[in-house]
């Protein structure tokens, strides 16, 4: 490519300006694919990148040291013509997200990243990657555990996105097992657990179903019959029905928030402890209420029925073998 005219100074300012932040992003990359990138000859790149190596915020002393300019691997540019900034300045001063918080949001990226109306998922993996090498320390190893759902959520998202109804296996927590025929209206997470919100086709209502329950999903022939549109879905995931036992749970204030989409009326006032007394909508045969407290533990006690109190004592027994 023949070199083009000369830029102006403030068309050169611009472009330095631009180049910088490029190449900080792509970390090593060679002169063509930068000139590729901005249209411009190699010639050019070359030139902006000299200038860039020489370029700086001066220290305390108004004076130029080592460590005030930026710098890039020389051999790296002479033989291989490749690019790599190795100091980096002035920009290293701006705030950073810390290792905790770019951690906290990459954990979210990944969870929208598995919802069925998540649709640019390449621009959620760029902007996880950006996250990780941004952050001011290394960002944590952080997950959320989808892999046992990948294959349910796969399946549900093609369904939602062709609107079809859903039909799967579905063992409960009163039932054996039965033939579940829905509409798929949202999929959402309470910590490890994934849910599925759905209309019912044989209850003529909505309810919600554990993706751990679910097994031979499979996409329907049939056009689903309602969507978001048509349903008004209720602010929390779980709603009391005539067969459930209320349960009484004291726990401290601060779990208050982990089981408040679980809660049958409003938490009582906090004592001078800092406890709370709750009240749970449960099966009877307390399976979800015993889940909650194994997931807090030392900070949870079921007080009423004793039925419940019975169920919870016999899985802490089995689970420390005592006969």
């Amino acid at each position: 490519m023949a070199d083009a005219q000369p830029l102006q100074a403030q068309d050169k300012l611009a472009f330095l300006l631009a180049l910088v932040p490029y190449l900080i992003d792509r970390e090593r990359v060679s002169v063509s694919e930068a000139a590729r990138h901005f249209g411009v000859p190699e010639a050019r790149i070359r030139r902006a990148v000299e200038l860039i190596a020489v370029s700086g915020v001066p220290g305390e002393t108004m004076q130029y040291q080592h460590g005030d300019l930026f710098d890039i691997a020389w051999d790296d540019f002479d033989q291989n013509d490749m690019i790599v900034l190795t100091n980096l300045v002035a920009i290293d001063d701006a705030p950073r997200l810390s290792a905790r918080e770019a951690s906290a949001l990459i954990a979210g990226l990944q969870y929208l990243s598995a919802l069925p109306e998540a649709a640019d998922k390449d621009a959620i993996r760029a902007l996880m990657a950006k996250l990780s090498r941004g952050a001011g320390g290394a960002s944590g190893n952080v997950a959320v555990g989808q892999d046992l759902h990948d294959a349910t959520l796969t399946v549900i998202r093609q369904a939602m996105s062709g609107r079809r109804g859903l039909q799967f296996e579905y063992v409960g927590p009163r039932t054996q097992g039965s033939t579940r025929r829905v509409d798929p209206l949202r999929v959402e997470s309470i910590d490890a657990d994934w849910y599925l919100r759905a209309w019912d086709l044989d209850r003529a209502a909505v309810r919600t179903f554990r993706l751990d329950r679910m097994s031979g999903v499979r996409v329907d022939d049939r056009p689903a019959e309602r969507t978001l549109d048509d349903v008004v879905l209720p602010d929390t995931l779980f709603q009391q029905s005539a067969q459930d036992v209320i349960v009484t749970v004291e726990l401290d204030g601060s779990s208050l928030p982990l089981v408040a989409d679980f809660l049958a009326d409003t938490a009582d006032a906090p004592d001078e402890g800092g406890r709370v007394r709750i009240r749970l909508a449960a099966s009877a045969g307390f399976d979800g209420v015993v889940r909650l407290v194994a997931g807090l533990p030392g900070r949870a006690v079921v007080l009423d029925p004793p039925a419940a109190r019975q169920a919870v004592h016999d899985f802490a027994a089995a689970a420390l073998d005592i006969h």
